[in-house]
């Protein structure tokens, strides 16, 4: 079995640790109660982790500028993904919708406007996602988001692990072995959640939906450990 691919650019984090001094620093009730509730240890294998596979829609890439406009989580482990038991929320951002981010993912000006701000749910997103490892395909778009949006609301950003599914792909893509008479001819690989999802044969959801990208997320995740790790690895060596 393939050793699972690091995130050799940071240093790993101790998140039990991290959340410790986050919660003495926090004067937010719900993110101090987020972080006294904890991390899953670093230490502990991947098979008895509890994840939750995390999804945002926005209204553009900047986190300063764009806002979010829904969000998808699916609790789920290696062994079992429990879409039921998953949560789903179009949110009204503090920022206009554009055309062009309602053509991708098709979340209208009248849905938002009936939506909730993230502030009168806050509780439901950080229980989604506590005493879990969040899986996301690209985590610059989750983690800088729910930051900067937990900023302007409350003074205080969210910090916590993610696993990166998009790392992984790309680590994996650049450790293959390349010949270097035919490196030329190589196309690059897609790091795209649909074609990342399809290198393993698994099939094609319909895409910008922030409940099906998380559930596609897990899948992905749970077939990249198949193939390049171990369920006894320890979860540290994949989060970030």
């Amino acid at each position: 079995m393939a050793s699972p691919p690091r995130y050799e650019s940071k240093a790993t984090v101790d998140w039990r640790e991290r959340f410790a001094e986050l919660a003495a620093e926090s004067r937010v009730a719900p993110i101090r109660d987020f972080y006294q509730c904890g991390s899953p240890a670093g230490d502990g294998k991947l098979s008895e982790t509890p994840l939750a596979a995390l999804d945002l829609e926005t209204t553009g890439m900047d986190p300063k500028r764009h806002g979010i406009v829904s969000i998808g989580v699916v609790p789920f482990s290696l062994e079992r993904i429990r879409p039921a038991d998953g949560y789903y929320r179009v949110v009204r951002p503090r920022r206009e919708i554009d055309e062009h981010s309602i053509r991708i993912h098709r979340i209208t000006h009248v849905e938002v406007e009936g939506a909730p701000d993230l502030e009168e749910i806050v509780d439901e997103v950080l229980e989604a996602l506590s005493g879990r490892v969040a899986v996301v395909h690209y985590h610059a778009i989750e983690r800088r988001f729910l930051y900067h949006a937990f900023l302007r609301r409350f003074g205080e950003g969210i910090l916590f692990p993610l696993i990166d599914t998009l790392h992984i792909e790309k680590q994996v893509s650049e450790r293959r072995t390349i010949n270097p008479l035919t490196w030329f001819r190589q196309r690059r690989v897609s790091l795209r959640l649909a074609a990342a999802r399809g290198r393993y044969g698994l099939p094609e959801y319909s895409p910008h939906h922030a409940f099906t990208d998380a559930l596609a997320t897990a899948e992905l995740f749970q077939a990249q450990v198949a193939y390049h790790g171990s369920p006894d690895d320890r979860v540290s060596a994949w989060w970030l």
